[in-house]
């Protein structure tokens, strides 16, 4: 064998090895946004299961406003249907109203002085805010694994092996900035 014939070997061998390489670390990026997305997944899903105790202990209270509860009940089914079709931008669409709904719920409570005497309102409430802070927390993991991947399918040379293999983009979670404004007090108390 020909000293050309092993340089062209080797450097055959060396480019063989950096492409699986390069595949490699596309596939660990691809699976760090999936894990990412099932740890929002699972707060999305234990908020879900907690949201409709909330409701009911509202409705107790005669009073209460139920267009408030309507919004939050409807903003929670947009929330289902776009996490079990991981329709990321609609899930943001859905998480701002859910939001804006939920402060809307814990706002319009404080003129409810038995209500927020409720030991079980008191409870939800402050497992759902926890839930919120976790939801965050992981939404910032999982954008930040989205930006990772996003990245590395653009990248050269990472690109030629991303569109080969199919790696996609993948959307951030936003919120839009209207839905993650303060909740007006003057109109609910208007």
């Amino acid at each position: 064998m020909s000293l050309t014939n092993v340089l062209f070997l080797g450097a055959l061998l060396v480019l063989l090895i950096y492409g699986v390489m390069l595949y490699n670390g596309l596939v660990q990026v691809k699976h760090a946004v999936s894990k990412a997305w099932a740890n929002i997944d699972v707060l999305l899903k234990q908020r879900h299961d907690e949201l409709p105790k909330l409701v009911e202990t509202c409705k107790q209270y005669k009073q209460f406003e139920q267009a408030t509860l309507q919004k939050v009940i409807e903003a929670r089914s947009r929330v289902q249907l776009a996490r079990e079709q991981q329709d990321v931008p609609a899930l943001g669409q859905a998480e701002g109203l859910l939001r804006a709904g939920l402060g809307q719920i814990f706002a319009v409570a404080e003129a409810y002085p038995e209500l927020k005497a409720n030991e079980s309102f008191m409870q939800l409430q402050s497992r759902i805010t926890a839930l919120e802070n976790a939801i965050a927390d992981r939404r910032e993991l999982y954008n930040e694994a989205v930006n990772i991947n996003n990245v590395r399918v653009e990248q050269f040379p990472d690109a030629l092996i991303a569109k080969l293999f199919g790696f996609p983009d993948r959307p951030l979670l936003e919120f839009a900035a209207a839905e993650k404004a303060d909740v007006d007090m003057k109109a609910l108390f208007g």
